[in-house]
């Protein structure tokens, strides 16, 4: 595990994930000794009713030893997961759109490494360190465009769609702010940090993993 520290916005925008992004619901609970024992094989130390939530447990499990390392075991479907990530880069839309999207999805997913790589990319090009906290309320915040609230609306429908499906309302809304090859390019970036948050978070990826650009 890398032993890169987070900068103070990471450690903000991870907590109010770990605290319950209104998206998530996310619900304090007490740790159950089962878990404790569960956890403990992973060389994670927590206490039987310690309080925590579901993406809290998920942050300690992350600190533990990388389980897998997918590149290696997968090279062909990892080189896949980069072509796509290269469209994604090349396809037109805002590299700053891109990386509040991308960011979005890794807070709705829990993943602090992707959290951690865009909030350092964003920064490069100059994003805004109000715009990068204010993204787990940004239906409340002032700081986005109307585009920016249409793609953000749109990555939090298709990393919850098991919860929120895709509306015809919401499709007509997008489309006001993007063409149709837009917002097809943006569905593919979505698609593509979830499945990016699904490999770093399942096999305990370290900073460096995550290619997310």
């Amino acid at each position: 595990m890398s032993s890169t520290m987070f900068r103070p916005i990471v450690f903000l925008s991870v907590l109010s994930v770990f605290c319950g992004c209104a998206e998530n619901k996310a619900q304090v609970r007490r740790t159950s000794s089962e878990e404790v024992n569960q956890l403990a094989k992973s060389g994670v130390s927590l206490q039987p009713g310690q309080q925590t939530t579901g993406s809290g447990v998920a942050a300690e499990v992350a600190k533990s030893a990388m389980r897998i390392d997918y590149q290696k075991v997968a090279p062909g479907a990892y080189q896949a997961m980069l072509g796509l990530e290269n469209y994604v880069r090349t396809c037109g839309l805002e590299k700053s759109l891109l990386h509040l999207v991308k960011m979005r999805a890794s807070q709705i997913n829990g993943c602090v490494y992707c959290l951690d790589m865009h909030s350092r990319e964003a920064r490069s090009i100059g994003e805004t360190e109000q715009r990068l906290l204010s993204l787990d309320n940004w239906r409340e915040a002032t700081c986005y465009t109307a585009r920016e609230r249409a793609a953000l609306a749109w990555a939090d429908a298709l990393t919850l769609v098991s919860e929120k499906h895709v509306s015809a309302e919401l499709f007509d809304e997008t489309r006001k702010q993007f063409s149709e090859q837009e917002l097809v390019n943006l569905s593919i970036a979505i698609i593509s940090i979830n499945g990016w948050n699904r490999l770093n978070i399942s096999f305990r990826s370290d900073q460096e993993a995550c290619p997310v650009k």
